[in-house]
């Protein structure tokens, strides 16, 4: 039996209901272009390939993959052909996979999950949808507003770009070996067209890691180095007020603000 590894933060999903929602939710028709992030010991991928002509699976764990081999061994009419991928996902160029915009699937190590998903938006023109599994803690935060307690600098970097919806949660028995967090099902989808406009993405993220860096000070301390108290008021934003109740496009307008003049 394959043993998790604790440096890849693998938990192996084995709930035959949980696994049967998931893939409802999912809902994966014979010519989608899917993509699973993490295959493990195949617990999602199975199940789609009953349902799928093809799935890619990206996996960087080579015990898994020889698990995953001899699992899907054989003919079988009823299975779509499985194609691994043996690389690390925090690497990997999903792009040349499909000609179609692709269908991500993944029970998320919660080790890599937010660097995954800042790597994912780079790749998000070539994305329909994503269905991923991760920690609670993490989809409250990427799916809160300004203002709730969950709110923080992933809410707004991810809020430009996706559409978050949280799905359902699972409790630790659904893993082996149980993990102790629980974990929730989330839907994510690439704007069509972003809500606001984000016109340098790199300013921007600089706004927001500095704002959020010291959550208890004004922004007038905390953007101190990238932006006076009157070009905050020029955004419409009051010096202040603290990053907790700023709005993500709020903090697009901050970042429109040239930098402070030298001197």
């Amino acid at each position: 039996m394959h043993v998790a590894r604790k440096r890849f933060g693998q938990h192996f999903l084995h709930d035959p209901g949980i696994i049967a929602r998931i893939i409802a939710a999912i809902d994966p028709k014979p010519d989608d272009p899917m993509v699973e992030i993490g295959p493990g010991l195949g617990a999602i991928t199975l199940p789609l390939l009953q349902r799928l002509k093809r799935l890619d699976a990206v996996e960087i764990d080579r015990d898994a993959i020889r698990h995953l081999r001899e699992a899907t061994a054989g003919a079988d009419a009823r299975r779509g052909e499985l194609r691994i991928h043996e690389a690390d996902a925090l690497e990997f160029d999903f792009g040349p996979l499909h000609e179609q915009p692709m269908r991500l699937v993944g029970n998320l190590p919660y080790n890599i999950s937010t660097p995954l998903l800042f790597h994912l938006i780079g790749q998000r023109d070539r994305i329909r949808d994503m269905h991923f599994m991760l920690q609670k803690e993490v989809v409250d935060r990427m799916a809160a507003g300004a203002g709730d307690d969950a709110y923080g600098r992933l809410s707004v970097m991810l809020a430009p770009w996706l559409r978050i919806e949280p799905l359902f949660d699972i409790g630790p028995g659904a893993f082996r070996p149980p993990p102790r967090v629980m974990s929730t099902v989330v839907r994510l989808l690439p704007h069509e067209s972003p809500p606001f406009a984000v016109a340098d993405p790199d300013r921007f993220a600089r706004i927001v890691a500095a704002a959020f860096s010291q959550r208890r000070k004004t922004l007038r301390n905390s953007l101190r180095s990238l932006l006076d108290e009157e070009q905050i008021r020029a955004a419409g934003v009051d010096p202040g007020a603290r990053a907790e109740v700023i709005a993500p496009a709020q903090f697009a307008a901050l970042a429109e603000r040239p930098g402070k003049n030298p001197g």
